[in-house]
């Protein structure tokens, strides 16, 4: 039966620093609103957004915010506005959101991206951005090579596949003198920061990872119905409980992803953690390739379904290919997870019947989680 709901409908508040969300008297913010879709003297809310109680855990255990970035809804509010400017690429033509599209759980369904030259492509997929904050290694991108979401955020920018202000071209300093004419970011700049220094590089960091950070995804299928059987005392035993609304084959599933191994499951959940399904720190290679050194991180698995691509460069098309990727085709290397190895050291092989293929990608269907791809907060703050 279902828990009872009284300790399961509790909710988290995301921290929260003051805001100054109401800009003072005799500003003009005709700039800002002959442009962007933003009343600046109410602002949406990003910084304190509610979580269910189930994520008290990972709240505590997962990456949260730098101390020298605390969120207010203005910085969100310049990050999401920075997000979608194509004036932010040397040819004024792609933006962050030309490659992280909100419909997609804000991934590509290109294989590789279009640059801002509108002829070259990246040389990895777009990852989605959906509950970034949550990721245990505090690293980003696929490689790794950033060590924050605030390092992470303006490498695109300065790319000269992606948007195109390399050095070459006058690097960040270029984009800033260029910004310093748009007359939206003044105002919008003196909101989040309260002062009159303007664009800095450090400061569109700040703002584009605030934005990514609000990106939170916790109201797909499974997150209603767990917050049914969830009683605010143990995650792990409640992630194995029945859950309202879903199929056998969804339970299955279900089943199938949270057990471990020696308990007749994938251990799935070893490596893609919930309830935020991010990925776990200390995650290795999936052996995608014979012979990999390399430790790709992944993103968080919600919205997965949302993806036309799958994996770092691609490769895969559908949730079934990755499932029997993970069912017969990993491949041996030195960096290779020892949880995807069997008794013997070998890579594994499930030999899961096509009826368990079935019930793992039904299961991962259910993490699909629609607010984050129609919610206006998130959307284009451009006017048409």
């Amino acid at each position: 039966m279902p828990r009872p709901l009284a300790l399961a409908s509790l909710l988290l508040v995301l921290p929260a620093c003051a805001d100054s969300t109401a800009p003072s008297d005799g500003v003009d913010w005709t700039p800002v609103t002959d442009v962007l879709l933003i009343n600046p003297r109410s602002l949406p809310n990003y910084a304190a957004q509610p979580l269910p109680v189930y994520y008290a855990g990972a709240v505590t255990r997962e990456v949260q915010f730098p101390i020298n970035n605390p969120p207010t809804n203005a910085l969100a509010t310049l990050g999401r506005v920075l997000f979608f400017d194509v004036q932010l690429s040397r040819t004024a033509t792609v933006s962050c959101a030309s490659c992280h599209h909100q419909a997609l759980g804000f991934g590509d369904s290109a294989q590789f991206s279009l640059g801002f030259d509108g002829v070259r492509r990246t040389s990895a997929h777009s990852m989605r951005l959906g509950n970034a904050r949550f990721n245990q290694s505090g690293m980003y991108f696929w490689n790794q090579r950033a060590t924050s979401l605030e390092v992470q955020t303006t490498q695109p920018i300065m790319d000269g596949v992606e948007m195109g202000f390399d050095t070459a071209h006058g690097g960040f300093q270029a984009l800033i003198g260029r910004m310093e004419g748009l007359a939206y970011y003044p105002p919008l700049f003196r909101l989040a920061f309260g002062d009159e220094v303007g664009v800095t590089e450090g400061r569109v960091r700040k703002a584009l990872a605030q934005y990514v950070r609000s990106l939170i995804s916790v109201n797909s299928r499974w997150d209603a119905a767990f917050a049914q059987v969830h009683d605010g005392s143990s995650l792990v035993l409640d992630l194995l409980a029945p859950l309202p609304g879903f199929t056998a084959q969804e339970l299955r599933g279900r089943d199938l992803y949270m057990r471990a191994k020696p308990e007749g499951g994938l251990g799935c959940q070893g490596c893609h953690v919930a309830p935020s399904f991010s990925i776990n720190g200390a995650t290795r290679s999936n052996g995608l390739d014979a012979g990999e050194t390399r430790v790709f991180r992944a993103p968080s698995l919600k919205n997965v379904a949302l993806s036309k691509r799958f994996m770092h460069d691609g490769r895969f098309t559908s949730l079934e290919e990755v499932v029997e990727f993970y069912n017969s085709g990993i491949q041996d290397g030195p960096a290779l997870d020892v949880r995807l190895r069997d008794t013997a050291g070998a890579p594994q092989r499930l030999n899961l019947s096509a009826a368990d293929k079935a019930a793992l990608a039904a299961f991962l269907r259910t993490l699909t989680d629609l607010s984050v791809t129609t919610d206006p907060r998130f959307a284009t703050p451009f006017r048409p």
